[in-house]
This record gives structure tokens, sequence and C-alpha cells, in this order.
């Protein structure tokens, strides 16, 4: 009698699970992001027409912006399953742009940051990205859970009371439904339902049409009528200036993120000019511009599983078609059931391992105090790219300042006949904040007429640390003593060489 085996599919590797054509292959993989796509959709709706209230313009330039970002970044970007739409801390950047000269100025300033974002990412600047420490990434982690979840709070406050029932119904959906199957996003599932019990018992709570009207026609071309002169850039430069280097900055972080979460690499640099070309394409459409959004990302890949360009394409696609077609069906879903999906988001995103006793009693006070200063500072100024600026400053600080005490200088007097020599060995590394310490570490007026300095262990890394060594030996001869440097390896002779003698003239 034969033996019926059962045949269990072959696990896909991390990589294989970004594959667009292994997942058009596999129907289960192809439902998975397809129900993301649709969240993620569902998800974006709302936020883009809050973007767009934000920025001052109408609504139709959130949700147009969210579909050709998406859709676009799909095929352009380094990050699979990393979703760009419009966002508010693009939006906050050139919304002055909106009162001040009108929406066609701020069209083309979203342009404009779509070029410098290409030329940015062509010059490399994705490869700052290794300077950012995994404690300021924590930070930012942190901090973008507590701003997650702080934006939801305005839709629980002043509401009517059946709202607080049904983020519970939300949650607890959301939460025990993957324990009884798998079949759906629970995410997906609880928009549904929520929305079938606000329609059928006729619920008066907030929904998505209270925020705004939805668009009845397709994107078209949009050309900004603003007068192609130096005047004109010079009053959009700026603006579009900032919005790059914010898009860029909360792009590669947010691409970094999902990384840890996939265990896959992505290709940041063209991720960089890629949100660089998404904009230009969504200027063109009459779009607000914007880049990756981290919420809504983290319910693609974190609460719905998705792991390629399919479903960033699909959610996309799916914006589109339930604002424009299926509008009036859209605007009925209540506000609840999305804030019920962004808590979940919230607390799926915060490190909480970050903060628990035995992590912070073990973390060098210093790393804890720079995931701190990033926390507070984003959540401070509602923005990311603030926070992740300052944490890095911070960081700067606090290495310069740990470092700045690794130099050691070992004093040691021998006689030979009738002449005694000092010799001081220096070990470490000699830069600005080092070399500062270095100066107090000798004994001038004590010391014999003799002096070697042995260099030999060290390194000079800047002009602050051959500035030290001139006025080392400015000292020494002042007190009419003879030193000799020694043991300087071949670039800090060479430096010295170059710079010794030349940086006190004047002073």
């Amino acid at each position: 009698m034969a033996v019926t085996q059962t045949e269990h599919p072959p696990a896909f590797t991390p990589e294989q699970l970004q594959s667009v054509r292994l997942t058009l292959m596999s129907p289960r993989r192809l439902k998975t992001e397809v129900l993301a796509g649709l969240v993620v959709a569902l998800a974006l709706i709302p936020e883009a027409i809050a973007f767009s209230l934000i920025a001052g313009v109408d609504p139709r330039l959130g949700l147009f912006a969210s579909f050709t970002m998406a859709v676009s970044i799909a095929f352009l970007g380094g990050r699979p399953a990393m979703i760009s739409a419009a966002t508010a801390a693009t939006a906050l950047v050139i919304a002055p742009l909106v009162s001040s000269h009108g929406v066609d100025y701020f069209i083309a300033a979203v342009i404009l940051a779509g070029i410098f974002q290409v030329i940015l990412g062509v010059l490399g600047v994705a490869k700052l990205m290794r300077f950012i420490p995994r404690s300021v990434m924590v930070g930012f982690v942190n901090a973008l859970g507590i701003l997650i979840f702080s934006s939801q709070l305005p839709e629980l406050i002043g509401v009517p009371w059946l709202v607080y029932p049904m983020v519970a119904a939300g949650l607890v959906i959301i939460y025990l439904l993957p324990r009884i199957t798998k079949v759906a996003p629970a995410p997906l599932v609880a928009i549904v339902v929520l929305t079938l019990v606000a329609v059928v018992f006729a619920i008066n709570v907030p929904t998505v049409g209270d925020k705004g009207d939805l668009p009845e026609s397709l994107p078209s071309l949009f050309f900004p009528n603003v007068p192609l002169n130096l005047e004109t850039f010079q009053i959009i430069a700026p603006f579009a200036l900032g919005m790059a280097v914010v898009g860029l900055l909360e792009s590669l972080m947010t691409a970094k993120l999902v990384d840890d979460i996939t265990d896959t690499r992505s290709q940041k640099t063209r991720e960089s000019w890629g949100q660089g070309v998404a904009n230009i394409i969504t200027g063109f459409f009459g779009g607000m511009g914007g880049c990756a959004m981290v919420g809504q990302t983290m319910i693609n890949v974190k609460a719905s599983g998705a792991r390629t360009r399919i479903s960033t394409f699909l959610a996309g696609v799916f914006v589109l078609i339930l604002a424009v077609s299926l509008g009036t069906i859209v605007a009925q879903i209540p506000m609840a059931a999305l804030v019920a999906v962004m808590i979940f988001v919230s607390v799926a995103t915060f490190d909480w391992h970050s903060i628990q006793p035995r992590t912070l009693k073990m973390m060098p006070k210093s790393e804890t105090i720079v995931m701190l200063a990033t926390v507070i500072i984003t959540v401070a100024t509602h923005n990311l790219a603030i926070g992740v600026g300052a944490g890095v400053l911070v960081a700067m600080v606090m290495f310069a300042r740990r470092v700045a005490h690794f130099v050691t200088v070992e004093r040691t007097v021998t006689t030979i006949g009738d002449h005694e020599t000092a010799t001081y060995v220096v070990d470490g590394e000699l830069f600005f904040a080092s070399s500062n310490d270095l100066y107090t570490q000798f004994e001038y007026a004590l010391d014999p007429e003799r002096v070697i300095i042995d260099m030999h262990a060290s390194h000079l890394w800047d002009a602050s640390t051959i500035a030290a060594l001139d006025a080392i030996t400015e000292k020494y001869h002042h007190h009419g003593k003879e030193v000799k440097i020694i043991g300087l390896n071949d670039a800090s002779a060479l430096m010295r060489e170059r710079l010794g003698g030349k940086l006190s003239a004047g002073h």
C-alpha cells in the first residue's frame, strides 16, 4: 500500500520573499501582498486628506500624491515593501508657500525638491547613514511609536462615547484574530467589521468622509504656472531643499528600520534618487509630494506581512480606486477602525526592550542619553528629521567627550652621565577634543633641559592637535629647554610637516 506524504512548500529565504516573480507564482504570498496593499490604502486616505489640510491645499493634492508616490516608488525605490506617500513632515516644510505665493509655487517647490533629491542621491548622500548610531535609531523608532499614538488622540477627544468601545473592539480583533486564523490581515478584518457594524446599526461616529471631500476624477498632467527665472528659484529653493533633506532622512531611516525587520538589505542610493524622481512625477500630476511613511510601512510589513514591491504598487492603485470610484463607501469607514489599526502599529513599532530596567542597567549611560534626547526632541518638534539630527549631534558630543580621555601620557626621567632626559610616551588618538587635555599633561617647569615626546603609540588627526604640539614645544622653549618629538607615523609626520609652526601666526 502506498504511503502518501504531505508535501510542505519550501521555506523562502528573506531575499526570496522580496522577489516579485516568486510571489506571483505563489497564490498564498500574492494574497498577502494584495490584502496588505488594501489595508495600507484604507489607512492612507484619511491621512492624505489630513496632511493636505495641514499644507493648506485641496485634499485631492494629498490623495493624488499618495497614488503617484506609491506607484512610482514601487518601480524606482531601493526598499521593497516600503510605502511612500504624502506626509506631514514634508507638508509642514513647504506649507508656508501656499499662503504666501499660492499652489503653483507650492507644486514648483515639490518638483524642485525632487530634483534636489536626485542630485543628493547621485552624490551618495545615503552613505551618510552609516554615521547614525544605533542609539539614535532606537530613539527614532521609539519617538515614532509615540508620535503615531499621539496623532490618534484628536480622534479620541470630544467624540461620541461609542467611539471608545469601537476602538476597543478593533484592537481585540487585531490582536486575537491572528491566533485563530491568518487567512486575512487582522487590520483589514477590523476595518470591515467595524464599518459594517456602524452602517447596519446606524451608529453616529466620525467617519473618513468627515475629513474632507474625496476626488471625483483621475489626476492629469499639471504644469505649475510660475515664471521660469532666478527670482522664482530664489523663492522656492529654500523650501524645496528643506523638503528634500527631510524627505530623504525620513525615507532612509524608514528603509533601515525595514531592513532590520525583514533581515534584508536595501539599496539606499537607489532609494534616494528614486524618491526624487517620484516627487518630480508627483509634482507634474499636481500632487503635494512626500516621502516614506513609517506608520503605513509598519502596517504593510509588520502587521500585514508584505515583503515585495507588489504591495507598495497596489497601495497606490487602491488609493485611487477607493477615493475616486468607491468614495461613497470609503467615506463611511469609521475613524475608530483606523485609530485601532494605528494604535496597534504604534505599540508594535515601539522598542519596548530598550526601556526595560535590565536593558537600561546594561547600556552605557551615554547611549541612553542619546536615545532619550532623540525621543524628546522628536516628540517636542513633531519632526523626525530634527530629532534624528539632534540625536546624532548629542552622540557626537558624547563620543568626543568619552574618547577625549582615552589618551594617556607616561613620564619617565633617565640619567645618562651628567645629563637628565624626560621622556613622555603618548598613547591614543589625538584630535580636537583629546589634544586639549594633552597640553596640560607635561611638567614644563620641573623637567630637565632635554625632553623627548614619543608619539609611536598615537595618531594625529587634525590641525587642533598640530597646534597643541606647537604650543607644547613653545612652552618648553620658553623655559629654555630642548624638546624633540619622535615616533610619528607617516601620515602624522606629513601633517605636522605641512602645518607645524603655521597655526599660531598673529596670535
